[in-house]
This record gives structure tokens, sequence and C-alpha cells, in this order.
């Protein structure tokens, strides 16, 4: 286990952003992880938790507690049924179940970050969710102070959203158990239309896995969310707002606004959220708003390759990133009467 004091966390996250923290601890662990959090829990100290650092914006200023950064290996893979710690690479992981001919997480490929922050966000992508393959969650309780063992149904999915997610000072991921299928080489149904059109198949139709991630590979990157140190457009959080989930009379109501503003002939996406409501494009309601690909002069701009990514393009602090967002957000509420929300956790700042 590491320990350094003073220590900027820019570094740790995708963003580049980020003050120092007065500790950061490096556990390698579970029970190096266990046992920063329940020290840290007996004194009083606040506590960030750190994996892959592609979902945070963190302050400025840093954070005035304890930084742990969890840096836990394993991969574990018997039949279908994988298991991964907490700090193992998510794009990594899911490189070797294709590898292995299993199908299931092949459209989550090239997602930055680490496996135990998939079940928090209930992470997507190309239509697959980690919650449609996850089986069980092994986490410590912080309030029960003891190690906990979370089936899939009393984790709270729903999207981009979890129990995790819900309470976030509750629980610290240690272990994600996933089950797999074995479609003897072949991919899950592809469900998401640009993955069907670029892969020449329709809805539904299997492909070979490897030929599904490496679609998914290229289409990720045609949009800057492929980390690529050299490329400013992939030193994001990727989509920095989550598509907007609209009741059947806010849906009616963005219509309206959308026709008066656009044109009665413009049909905005709408794709249905189960119970009447409907969920609408977080991409297309900035673009349409106003706020193209560039967008920006300064330091924090719109990703040159996807308007739902904000960008630092090297110089930028959180402050400048958190005026763009703002300006984004009230953009579209002006336009369109939708309020976006976020996605990537703040540390010592909000929106």
């Amino acid at each position: 286990m590491q320990e350094l004091h003073d220590t900027p966390l820019a570094p740790l996250t995708t963003f580049r952003l980020g003050g120092p923290a007065s500790r950061l601890v490096t556990a390698v662990t579970d029970e190096e992880v266990i046992a920063t959090v329940r020290e840290a829990d007996a004194s009083g100290t606040p506590l960030l938790v750190i994996g892959g650092g592609s979902n945070l914006v963190i302050s400025d200023k840093g954070f005035d507690g304890v930084a742990l950064r969890i840096a836990t290996a394993g991969y574990s893979l018997r039949g279908t049924d994988l298991e991964l710690a907490a700090g193992e690479n998510w794009s990594d992981a899911v490189a070797r179940t294709v590898e292995a001919g299993l199908a299931g997480i092949e459209c989550m490929a090239g997602i930055p970050g680490s496996a135990g922050a998939t079940p928090i966000q209930n992470v997507g992508a190309y239509g697959q969710e980690v919650s449609s393959v996850i089986t069980e969650v092994v986490a410590y309780d912080r309030r029960a102070g003891e190690t906990v063992v979370l089936p899939n149904a009393e984790c709270g999915f729903s999207y981009r959203h979890s129990r995790f997610k819900e309470d976030p000072s509750r629980y610290v991921v240690l272990r994600v158990r996933f089950a797999l299928e074995d479609a003897g080489g072949l991919s899950a149904p592809i469900k998401y239309p640009e993955t069907a059109r670029a892969l020449g198949v329709e809805a539904g139709d299997r492909v070979p896995a490897a030929d599904a991630r490496a679609t998914v590979l290229r289409l990720r990157a045609g949009k800057g969310m492929v980390l690529d140190p050299e490329d400013h457009d992939t030193w994001s959080a990727g989509s920095f707002f989550t598509n907007p989930v609209l009741t059947a009379e806010q849906h009616a109501a963005f219509l309206d606004r959308a026709a008066e503003r656009l044109g009665p002939d413009v049909v905005p996406p709408a794709y249905p959220a189960g119970d009447g409501r409907v969920k609408t494009s977080a991409a297309w309601l900035i673009d349409k708003a106003g706020f193209g690909k560039g967008y920006g002069s300064g330091p924090a701009r719109i990703s040159t390759k996807h308007t739902l990514a904000l960008t630092n393009r090297g110089s930028a602090t959180t402050e400048d990133l958190l005026a763009l967002a703002r300006e984004v957000r009230d953009g579209v509420r002006e336009a369109f009467g939708v309020t976006l929300v976020n996605e990537p956790v703040t540390v010592g700042v909000s929106l």
C-alpha cells in the first residue's frame, strides 16, 4: 500500500483536472481497501474513492481528506462466469472475454475506467448495459462495517443509476461478478442501430464477437471516446450529460418547443423508457441549441468529434470546465425546456 501527501489528483483523472489530496492511498488488495476505509471512517476523515478516474470532476482546490485509489487486480473466468476485482481495467477485461469467445459485454469495449465503477453508473453503450449481465456485487458496507454480497435484484439498477450511486457514502465496491454467454464465438444480438449499420447487419442479428468489439472501438474512436494521451478530444469524461428521460407531459411540452424553434417537420429522437416515459438525446439537444462540435474559445471546449463530450484542451481548470457545462446546460434549458444532468461525479464543486 502506497501513501503520498499533498499529491495532485489531476493525473488520476481522464480530464487531467483537480487539485491535491491531503493524503493519497493506493490499495492493491481488498484488505488494504477495507482497512483504509475503516480508518477514515473511524477518524471522521472525508474519503474519496478513485478507480480509473474517468467519471470524476474534482475541484481545483483538491480534496481535504483521504483519496483512496483502488488498484486491486483479479480476473477470474470459469466457464461463462466472470469475476473482476474493482481495480481491473474495464476495457482490457472486455477484450479478454471476447478472446475467450464469450458474449455480453463486447459492445462496451473501449469504455475507460475500472470494473468497480461499472455497477455504480450501470455503465452501458451501444445497446448493452452491465445490469443485464451482473449477477452479484461484492462491496464493503461502511454503515454495517462488513463485506456484503448484493445480488443483481438488490442493486437498484436503472438508466445510468444504481443503489451505489443513490447512496455513494455507504458502499465501496470490491468485486463484480457477471454471467456471460457462450454463443460459439458470436456476439449477443446487436441492438444499437448505429452498430448494426456499421456491421452491415439487421438489429437482432449476431456477428463474431471480435467484429462487434472492433466496430464499437472504431465508432468510439471516431467520437473521441477511446483514451489517447495525444488527442485532447479524449481528455474528457466521455458523455458529460445523461440522455434526459421525460414524462409524457414533459415530452409533449418539449415537442412543442422543438417545433417552435426548428419547425414542425423536425422530429427529435425518442426512445421508450418504460412507464410511459420517453428518453431523448442529449447530444441532439446540445447541437440544436447551438452548441456544435468544437464549441468554445477557451481551454475547455466541446469535443471536435462529439457534442456530448466536454474536453480539456490542455490548460483548462475545473472552473473553466464547469463554466462551459453551465453554459451548455442553461442554453439547452432555455431552448427546449429540458434540464440536462451531469453524468460525472463532482467533488468539491457542483453545476
